[in-house]
């Protein structure tokens, strides 16, 4: 299909734009109503860059928050939502040597997940072990990234460590699990979760589910299960609630690491307890580093973590599958908090 539209640079001249890729498109900023599967322009490769086939992606909670108005695409990165994908190489920008068209890949990008064709950086892609199929492939970037990122790279947990991963079920939370188990498998685990999900929970193994609806300062649990010790590592995406209590919980030279503030973004902080105790709160963000720094991201999660997908000792939990037709149901799951693990959006 072909559009005429305006050129925003010289209005009285016209554009013409092959419209020829199936994508989630937005009306605006809002809820669900605002979404809808139409006809896109398909991307253009640039230098050091790749364009995939997209087979598959994943909802992510930063989608709703950029399908509300709140979270813009880096400058440069596409529009439309989705933050990762699974699919096969289809063009090769120039300078690129580390892949050949056809090949199976993963990978972060920094939008235009829920569409046909998406282009990523050569450098963020990571083959698809044979083991695995295209829908757990799209569960694996964002999630498992910025838990292997956080818990890992930045936590810097080691084996018979204690960690504390709140918000039981989540993509994130359960990519956290899994990894922990796998790659250091002395470390107890503690999770916090709703009611609901506090048996699934239990089901992956970790050793303390707390529920939050009825201990939403879980000091003296955590207290008492460490011996007074406290945690080593915090991953945190509440905010201001859980800042006293995760101090709190927080043993000598532990480490809190913060990548999310759904709970507000102001609170107090008790300074000469966090200097008694030596511990450190770190900021970290995944979506907008640079692009060499998700390089070597992924070169180290390929290197360390890749293995275990590839032997399947960590298989990624999906909720439920979803033609992208059925965006708006699949981010409506999502919102409501009805999942455990991954939702994915089979695209082709």
């Amino acid at each position: 299909m072909v559009i005429f539209i305006a050129n925003p640079v010289a209005p009285n001249k016209i554009i013409q734009k092959e419209i020829n890729m199936k994508a989630v498109l937005m009306s605006g900023f809002g809820g669900v109503e605002v979404l809808s599967v139409g006809a896109a322009e398909k991307p253009e490769v640039k230098e050091g860059q790749v364009l995939i086939k997209v087979v598959a992606t994943s909802i992510n909670r930063p989608d709703l928050v950029q399908r509300a108005g709140n979270y813009p695409p880096p400058a440069g990165d596409s529009p439309i939502l989705g933050l990762e994908v699974a699919g096969t190489v289809a063009e090769l920008g120039a300078g690129v040597s580390n892949c050949q068209v056809g090949d199976r890949v993963m990978t972060l990008v920094g939008g235009g997940g829920y569409a046909e064709y998406a282009v990523a950086y050569a450098s963020h892609l990571i083959p698809i072990p044979a083991s695995m199929s295209f829908e757990e492939a799209a569960c694996v970037c964002e999630s498992s990234i910025t838990a292997f990122l956080n818990v890992f790279m930045i936590g810097g947990l080691k084996d018979g460590n204690t960690v504390l991963l709140h918000g039981g079920g989540g993509g994130v939370n359960t990519a956290a699990i899994q990894l922990v188990k796998a790659l250091t498998p002395k470390c107890k685990i503690i999770v916090t979760a709703h009611p609901s999900k506090i048996e699934r929970v239990k089901a992956l193994g970790v050793d303390l589910v707390i529920d939050y609806t009825t201990t939403p300062d879980f000091t003296e649990v955590i207290k008492e299960f460490t011996a007074k010790k406290g945690v080593d590592v915090i991953l945190d995406h509440v905010g201001a609630k859980y800042l006293a209590p995760n101090m709190n919980s927080l043993g000598y030279a532990g480490r809190m690491v913060s990548i999310g503030v759904i709970s507000g973004i102001k609170a107090e902080l008790n300074i000469a307890l966090m200097m008694v105790k030596r511990q450190q709160i770190i900021g970290s963000v995944l979506r907008s580093r640079p692009v060499a720094d998700k390089g070597e991201i992924v070169a180290e999660f390929i290197k360390t973590a890749l293995p275990k997908f590839a032997d399947r000792s960590i298989v990624p939990i999906i909720e439920k599958v979803f033609p992208i037709e059925e965006v708006v149901a699949a981010q409506q799951m999502m919102e409501e908090d009805k999942h455990f693990g991954k939702i994915v959006l089979k695209v082709a």
